[in-house]
């Protein structure tokens, strides 16, 4: 089996390259588009100058006197071809009324070898029998423009025809220059502003990749530079940030979970062997006697209720449990199951109960909803040390759970939901592996809802079982 090396580039050089190789192609269409509408426009400007020398020439044709007026060809057409900025003139040519050629001149100063002699061209008899102004013919393997103007002087007398290739029109070497150099100009500076804004926006980044290896090998405490002025980039970092600060908590709570999971389990186990070693000696007796196997049935059954917290945290972790839904009369289910935990408390703890007075049916698993509730009123009692009021609001959209108990300190409420986490006054109150609260909230994502903490001060706490409503 062969594995495949896929070369990794950095980020800079990747986008930068092919921001260059997108730019140059945008360029290089822009450039032909642009190539293509000087040599359009270049044409047209001339041929309408063309058009004016042409008009010009028969003006002067026809208001000159004398047999020859024909054949006398102004010198000023020399003059005027040369505002065209073109390397060979135009041809020019006069014609008498029926189209006779009478006379022709220029096509002269080209570099041109394969120019069309002006004196071997013949004039085609359509140029003058067309009533258009602007015409093209081929001569010689070349297109050429023909621009025509008549020569009136009372009398239709004959035309003037000026003619050029398609080539020496379009031909505008400096602003084809200018051109070139100004899309180079351009891609450079594209490329010179992507590069230096794309390294500026990689830096951050890349100081985010070498923080994740520092913590991939441990080292979690991470210090970035929040001075951006991006928004997606200040909030990877500040995520970054957050996301490090979680993982210092969870593994100093993996620490404790090895300590505490081996204490809170070793004590019931220590104070079982203990006892029954003492009943078994003979060391107690008669009344004794009874009140150590009595401690030795609740130190097994709190070392049961420890074992069952965690088998049924893995279950519902890897969704191995059932749900039984049906509907359910919440105005009469919750006031049940408060009565039935109000019962079993040896406590001066008041729970009251507050329904709407329309009757609420809710599809959900009693028994898991059970669960919940229970989770959340022990720890409400937990918090209030045996001695306060529960208050349970139950609406069409949440079941509050509110006490009146010290409240849950602001650096600690973040990962009150997290596995095996106990705040610092629960670790010396009531032992446990700090998982209800992580395994209520499972529950109710499984029921269709989240457990969440509402508010919290020395006051009390409030938790909410909201219903994802549709």
């Amino acid at each position: 089996m062969s594995t495949k090396n896929n070369k990794r580039t950095s980020l800079l050089t990747y986008w930068t390259t092919r921001y260059l190789v997108s730019l140059c192609i945008g360029l290089l269409l822009l450039g032909i588009g642009s190539f293509w509408w000087i040599r359009y426009t270049t044409i047209e400007n001339r041929l309408n100058l063309l058009q004016y020398l042409a008009e010009e020439t028969a003006d002067r044709i026809a208001q000159s006197s004398g047999g020859n007026q024909f054949n006398a060809f102004d010198r000023r057409f020399d003059k005027r071809s040369g505002v065209l900025d073109m390397e060979q003139q135009p041809l020019l040519f006069i014609t008498d009324a029926e189209g006779n050629d009478i006379g022709r001149r220029g096509g002269g100063g080209g570099k041109s070898h394969n120019r069309t002699d002006p004196f071997q061209l013949k004039l085609p008899a359509r140029i003058i029998s067309n009533s258009k102004s602007f015409q093209t013919l081929e001569a010689g393997g070349e297109k050429l423009y023909a621009v025509k103007a008549p020569i009136n002087g009372g009398s239709q007398k004959g035309w003037v025809v000026v003619m050029q290739d398609e080539e020496e029109l379009a031909k505008v070497n400096q602003e084809y220059r200018l051109l070139v150099i100004l899309l180079v100009g351009l891609g450079l500076l594209g490329w010179l502003v992507i590069y230096f804004l794309s390294k500026k926006i990689v830096k951050p980044i890349q100081e985010v990749a070498i923080a994740a290896g520092g913590i991939k090998d441990g080292q979690y405490d991470v210090k970035l530079n929040k001075d951006v002025r991006e928004q997606e980039i200040y909030d990877l970092v500040t995520s970054f940030e957050d996301m490090t600060k979680r993982l210092t908590q969870l593994e100093k709570l993996r620490a404790e979970l090895l300590a505490g999971v081996t204490h809170d389990l070793k004590t019931p186990v220590t104070s079982i062997s203990g006892l029954v070693q003492a009943v078994r000696d003979g060391v107690v007796t008669g009344e004794e006697r009874e009140e150590f196997l009595d401690i030795t049935l609740k130190e097994i059954d709190r070392l049961q209720t420890m074992i069952a917290d965690l088998l049924n945290f893995n279950s519902i972790s890897a969704g191995a449990f059932t749900l039984y839904p049906e509907t359910c009369n919440l105005n009469e289910l919750i006031p049940a199951i408060i009565r039935e935990w109000s019962v079993t408390q040896q406590s001066n703890v008041e729970c009251a109960v507050l329904v709407t007075e329309e009757i609420i049916y809710k599809e959900t698993d009693p028994l898991r909803l059970r669960q919940i509730l229970i989770n959340l009123l022990n720890n409400a009692a937990q918090a209030m040390s045996g001695r306060g009021n529960i208050t349970v609001n139950v609406s069409d959209k949440r079941i509050d759970v509110a006490d009146t108990g010290s409240g849950i300190s602001e650096n600690e409420q973040p990962y009150i939901f997290e596995r095996f986490f106990r705040g610092e006054k629960k670790k010396l109150k009531v032992r446990g592996l700090g998982l209800g609260l992580p395994f209520s909230r499972m529950l109710a994502k499984a029921l269709g809802a989240n457990l969440v903490l509402k508010e919290s001060s020395p006051n009390g706490s409030t938790f909410s079982m909201v219903w994802n409503m549709d």
